[in-house]
């Protein structure tokens, strides 16, 4: 009895080496399945996944800067302007805001929000310094030193601006002008091809004229003017 059931486990070791060989060999050929899978599907869904947070990035920017820009305040650089201090070009806007932050005081601050070069890149900035009467005659970048350097946006991708007032006609620059557009442009390209972002939006402007200006055409300056800027630069 005893040898009987030694030479039946012999064959059962036997039976259970065989059977543990092609098990390993099947999970070889599972595993070496899944890695050819794993390496045609991952780096794709790698791209997916960056561009998904690229948008999300870009968005939460846009959605900051047009905050900013939908505060904008109709304030006058100095008592003896009637204009607002508002310097809008293709690649930059400066205006005045309300103060924000969680150290920010009452009162009102000057915004940049432009490009700038960082380590031989394009990135867009947003900066910001306390508001102070200036005085007329001298250039604002002379006498207003921002501060605070906020990144929003990084290579490939530039930010450009467009503005329009009330006539709904689209200029590349608004400067000069006795109020402040209607409406901001916010197109984001990606630099390497030039292609325009879906994620591109336009910012209202809540406050256009003067807070005190009670003519419903909303000309309450010395001169009256159709309160846009030149044609130069209109698309």
């Amino acid at each position: 009895m005893t040898r009987a059931r030694a030479d039946q486990r012999t064959g059962e070791r036997g039976f259970t080496l065989i059977e543990t060989i092609v098990a390993l060999a099947l999970m070889g050929l599972l595993l070496s399945a899944l890695a050819s899978i794993t390496a045609q599907w991952l780096p794709s869904w790698n791209r997916g996944l960056d561009r998904i947070q690229r948008s999300e990035l870009i968005g939460i920017a846009l959605e900051r800067i047009g905050a900013d820009l939908a505060a904008a305040e109709f304030v006058a650089a100095n008592r003896d302007s009637h204009k607002p201090l508002f310097d809008g070009s293709e690649l930059s806007v400066m205006f005045v805001r309300t103060s924000v932050g969680p150290n920010a005081g009452p009162g009102l601050d000057v915004v940049r929000l432009g490009e700038t070069r960082d380590r031989g890149e394009f990135v867009t900035v947003r900066t910001q310094t306390r508001f102070t009467p200036l005085a007329d005659g001298v250039s604002l970048s002379e006498q207003v030193h921002l501060g605070s350097p906020v990144v929003l946006l990084r290579a490939p991708y530039r930010l450009s601006f467009a503005y329009a007032g009330a006539d709904r006609a689209w200029r590349s620059a608004w400067k000069d002008a006795d109020r402040l557009p209607a409406m901001i442009r916010l197109t984001v390209r990606d630099a390497a091809s030039q292609r325009v972002l879906s994620v591109s939006t336009i910012a209202p402007v809540h406050v256009q004229i003067p807070s005190d200006c009670t003519k419903p055409d909303g000309n309450c300056g010395d001169k009256q003017s159709s309160g846009s800027p030149t044609d130069q630069g209109k698309t």
